[in-house]
């Protein structure tokens, strides 16, 4: 028998768990963005105790799938203009350099089979047909570009923002994924060739040609305009 992840019940013990169930309700949009999420209530529909329940609304509020309000407790975040670019930014910022480096590191011999996983990865889940599971495989090869980039700190900053990646790419998966795939194909094949410039310029642009049609996705969606 399939038990849906969910609603089915919860040990006393499993804020991880507890995490996981409340991110993948407010990414597919069960609980909607500006909903208030009550703790007793949320712990009863859960079956669990308010305990881990607030270590998993904790971890929610860091990733800025929630946040945890004086008197109001956790409400499920909102995207706006500013946070979709900020987001965008960030991305730039953190992937355009790790991609030189990348290459850099690739030129001196460093593996690319984590990356090349990553990218087999995303392909596969883009050919299922689950926008969520092209999403979080999408973002995963994204994070394995930063990490060939072989620096820990980066790593843990593209950690901090993954999920937010994954609930906006699963917001606009009416985007085109034949496309990302190519894209990500073209990158990982200028990061073997060892060249930084054009692993950079490459991944700058998969970035950045994402805005425009992400809010015109959002503006149908939600009513945000860039």
């Amino acid at each position: 028998m399939t038990v849906d992840r969910a609603t089915e019940p919860l040990s006393e013990s499993s804020a991880q768990r507890l995490y996981e169930v409340i991110r993948r309700r407010i990414i597919l949009g069960e609980l909607a963005q500006g909903v208030r999420l009550p703790e007793q209530r949320l712990a009863d529909e859960l079956q669990t105790s308010r305990i881990p329940l607030r270590e998993a609304l904790s971890k929610l509020d860091a990733e800025g799938f929630v946040e945890l309000r004086p008197r109001r407790g956790a409400v499920v975040t909102t995207w706006t203009v500013e946070a979709v670019h900020h987001l965008f930014d960030s991305r730039l910022a953190l992937e355009t350099s790790a991609a030189n480096k990348a290459a850099q590191q690739a030129a001196q011999g460093a593996s690319l089979e984590a990356l090349e996983v990553a990218l087999e990865r995303s392909e596969e889940q883009m050919r299922s047909g689950d926008d969520l599971a092209f999403a979080e495989a999408n973002v995963r090869f994204h994070q394995a570009l930063v990490a060939q980039a072989g620096n820990p700190l980066t790593d843990r900053l593209m950690a901090s923002i993954a999920g937010q990646m994954v609930w906006l790419f699963h917001l606009t998966s009416q985007r085109d994924h034949e496309v990302a795939c190519r894209a990500h194909r073209s990158i990982v094949e200028a990061v073997r060739s060892g060249n930084p410039r054009l692993t950079e310029t490459l991944t700058y642009s998969h970035i950045e040609i994402g805005r425009k049609p992400s809010f015109e996705v959002l503006s149908a969606l939600l009513g945000i305009t860039g």
